[in-house]
């Protein structure tokens, strides 16, 4: 199996010479020089390990991991000048599995690049890969589809609608301010007096039938943002 790699660097020399040593080993690297760009990379390939620095332009490397791990499972390296234990506690408490301080040798930069995707395929091998999310309340979510379901009536969800209820789903019980909300699903910066977020939550809550004094499946948290709290149905 050939694995492909993200990596996002905006050294050059660096990149160049750790997209060459990968190449090397019979990866598919793909390399991006800005946190935007490797988020968009992200978004629109299929990728088994990511390996990410910290100092990005446009947005940084500890954004970059926590928008990953909030869509993916796939190990993340980061790789940092700093050496700071602040800032590899910061790294993995988003969602990294590793931290590699530079300069570092290709050997060790192997060795841990050979041993997550181990892991991470025994992970995948454990898994039921079911292609839908099922909740009490007749709730069914299908991520490939792109489709949603209440009590099997197709809901009439937006694209921004779908991608909101599937982060929220796919983080349960995790609490998403308005501005991680739209800056994750719409790309872009949220700006004061936005309210994008709350016309799309209170559009989604009426197609689902969730009522917001005793939802079902979205909840506000007051002061804080909101969070998916749906029931999953585990089917035999």
């Amino acid at each position: 199996m050939k694995y492909s790699i993200l990596l996002v660097e905006d050294d050059r020399e660096i990149a160049i010479n750790i997209r060459n040593f990968l190449v090397n080993k019979n990866f598919e690297v793909t390399w991006a020089t800005t946190g935007k760009e490797g988020w968009n990379d992200f978004t629109q390939g299929t990728y088994h390990l990511a390996i990410i620095d910290l100092m990005l332009p446009e947005m940084d490397g500890f954004t970059l991991c926590q928008n990953i791990r909030w869509k993916s499972d796939i190990p993340l390296l980061i790789l940092s000048a700093r050496h700071e234990e602040d800032d590899k506690v910061k790294g993995l408490k988003l969602g990294a599995d590793d931290y590699l301080t530079k300069p570092f040798s290709f050997r060790e930069l192997e060795a841990r690049l050979q041993s997550h995707l181990r892991r991470f395929d025994r992970y995948r091998g454990e898994q039921n890969q079911e292609d839908l999310y099922h909740y009490q309340g007749g709730l069914s979510i299908y991520p490939d589809k792109k489709m949603a379901y209440i009590q099997n009536l197709e809901l009439p969800l937006t694209v921004k609608e779908f991608s909101l209820l599937l982060l929220l789903a796919e983080n349960s019980h995790k609490t998403f301010s308005k501005k991680e909300l739209y800056e994750h699903i719409w790309d872009q910066e949220e700006v004061d007096g936005n309210n994008t977020i709350t016309v799309h939550i209170k559009s989604l809550r009426s197609k689902l039938n969730d009522s917001t004094k005793n939802p079902h499946f979205i909840q506000t948290i007051w002061g804080a943002g909101y969070r998916f709290i749906g029931v999953p149905i585990h089917e035999n």
